[in-house]
């Protein structure tokens, strides 16, 4: 333990008052006590600050044990997630004795995407044009990944008309993964190789020029929108920022960045592990349920606020205010950041 003595400490004559106190301990880091804080109450601080470095050994022993659990569960885990995708792919019948099955039965069409679509944020990533190509989903695993600190998400297609692909991944570097709230340092996703006219992500627009021959050549414009499959182009930190629009641009991008990473984490958290009770529903009623619920009241509340207010408002101009809607706030609490338009045609 540190000990604090008279001679650390600088005071005032007059009042016994510490004003200017810097004690180091053994993690190097200096503290300043405030000014109205006398000698007596600092030395106790300083005992507080000793009892919680102890704590802190503590709990970096916790993460340090608690990380070594989750690998050897983790492996526990691969027997049944290899039967659940031998059954999910047709690979084996999953203990099925009947006769009669025919081809058209084999698996679970449709597994991951519907899993996926019944979890409130993976459905909002996913567009109608992205359940064709969804539906060529065979597995989906990850791992966690320590030099850096982080994890890797792997999505095993089967062999489609959309990519050459076979696998596609995303890398999620991390600070402080064992923290509530851990720091994104930045994702990395596989580059997608499209057929061509098969890319999901960007439209092509071709446009008459307003000017010129009847024959000339129409202008090619492409544009991005909506679709799962930006996850594997994540949101890059730019090098240099406008200084004037900076601040906005900032939180533009921590909130692409967060609901970025609230994806990956729903997919590694809830759909992986839980994958079959996503895809029955079971799992949305228990996540979901009581909320929707919640919210119907909370409607027929304000309908019996408004018939209320009614009279009183007969009197008064009428006045609207209209609010916009915000985004779903991601895991570290920022706003959703906006989405392209989803594409309804190439």
């Amino acid at each position: 333990m540190v000990e604090l003595n008279d001679a650390d400490l600088v005071t005032d004559d007059k009042s016994g008052l510490a004003t200017d106190i810097k004690i180091e301990d053994a993690a190097a880091k200096l503290w300043v006590a405030p000014e109205n804080l006398s000698r007596n109450v600092v030395k106790r601080v300083e005992v507080l600050r000793e009892i919680q470095s102890e704590h802190d050994v503590l709990e970096a022993k916790f993460c340090e044990e608690r990380e070594s659990l989750e690998a050897k569960y983790q492996k526990l885990y691969q027997p049944l997630y290899t039967k659940r995708y031998e059954i999910v792919n047709g690979v084996v019948e999953g203990g099925i004795t009947e006769s009669g099955t025919t081809t058209e039965e084999i698996g679970v069409p449709d597994f991951w995407l519907i899993a996926m679509k019944n979890n409130e944020i993976l459905a909002e990533e996913i567009s109608e044009r992205d359940e064709g190509a969804l539906k060529f989903l065979k597995d989906i695993k990850w791992s966690r990944l320590d030099d850096p600190k982080g994890f890797k998400l792997e999505f095993y297609f089967d062999t489609n008309p959309f990519f050459k692909n076979s696998v596609l991944t995303k890398i999620y570097h991390v600070f402080d993964e064992d923290e509530e709230e851990p720091v994104l340092e930045k994702a990395i996703g596989t580059e997608i190789d499209w057929y061509q006219g098969k890319c999901l992500t960007k439209k092509i627009l071709k446009k008459k020029p307003k000017n010129g021959p009847k024959n000339a050549k129409p202008i090619t414009k492409t544009e991005q929108c909506q679709s799962f499959f930006n996850f594997f182009s994540p949101p890059d930190v730019p090098d240099d920022i406008d200084d004037e629009n900076a601040a906005d641009e900032l939180q533009e991008l921590q909130n692409l960045m967060e609901q970025d990473y609230d994806v990956g984490a729903t997919i590694r958290d809830e759909i992986i592990p839980h994958a079959v009770l996503w895809f029955t529903g079971e799992a949305a009623e228990d996540e979901y349920g009581d909320s929707e619920d919640d919210d119907d009241d909370e409607d027929d509340d304000d309908d019996d606020d408004d018939d209320d207010d009614d009279d009183d408002d007969e009197d008064e101009d009428e006045i609207k205010i209209t609010k916009k809607k915000g985004g779903r706030a991601s895991a570290g609490g920022g706003q959703q950041g906006d989405k392209p338009a989803e594409c309804n045609q190439q």
